[in-house]
């Protein structure tokens, strides 16, 4: 049986602040946005990943959330694309340029969880979810 991960809760605060956030400066694609009586329940899913992120639910504090991590093809083009996008990203880190996952970059969300973004050259032939899937 295949257990996948395909959910994180992310605290927010503002959960208008953080679509903007994420659908319009990140790319991530809005999923849903559905709101009850009791709560309101938003999902966005990063282009290729099989797994969303879920804000507007969370008991936790908003920003607590540190170490996500998003893997990209090319860490260089994806940092210029965000900063293109005025997303605040750290400059490249190359722990190792002969390893594939060698390079990353940082960046916070408004409210202070923390991404860092891992290059893998691999994913731009073999992406985790085939192109003819999606």
């Amino acid at each position: 049986m295949d257990w996948t991960l395909e959910v994180i809760v992310l605290p927010v605060a503002d959960v208008e602040r953080s679509i903007g956030f994420y659908r319009d400066q990140l790319g991530f694609a809005l999923d849903h946005d559905t709101i009850t009586p009791q709560m309101r329940v938003v999902q966005l899913t990063p282009r290729g990943s099989g797994c969303s992120i879920v804000f507007g639910m969370s008991q936790m504090e908003p920003g607590s959330m540190k170490g996500l991590q998003l893997v990209v093809s090319d860490a260089a083009a994806a940092r210029s694309e965000l900063l293109e996008r005025g997303v605040e990203v750290s400059d490249l880190s190359i722990i190792d340029a002969e390893r594939d996952g060698g390079t990353l970059f940082f960046f916070d969300d408004p409210d202070g969880n923390s991404w860092s973004v891992q290059q893998m050259k691999i994913r731009a032939e073999k992406p985790l979810i085939p192109l003819d899937a999606r």
